[in-house]
């Protein structure tokens, strides 16, 4: 005889609140501090951040202002990473 006891679900649903609260915290967390940052979509774009306040999170989108003004609109679902950009030194021979 089978028991009819429930059994946990193997693939639990968030809510879309759950998965856009967690990714937009996330986000925040990794735009800290001064310099410039490079955010990567999941369809391969790549959105330069002169400064973390020239975005700005939103409950539902994130906008990115770039360094001419124009704005771009993206999904916080799919941002895949976040870098901050470094300056690399150049060796300057003197001979």
């Amino acid at each position: 005889m089978e028991s009819t006891r429930a059994r946990p679900a193997l693939d639990v649903r968030l809510s879309g609140d759950d998965k856009d609260n967690m990714n937009r915290e996330l986000i925040r967390q990794q735009l800290v501090g001064r310099g410039s940052y490079i955010i990567r979509t999941s369809d391969g774009k790549i959105f330069p951040v002169p400064h973390p306040e020239f975005v700005l999170i939103g409950r539902r989108n994130i906008v990115i202002e770039d360094s001419k003004g124009f704005l771009d609109i993206i999904d916080p679902l799919h941002v895949v990473s976040i870098r901050r950009v470094t300056q690399r030194k150049t060796n300057k021979s003197t001979s």
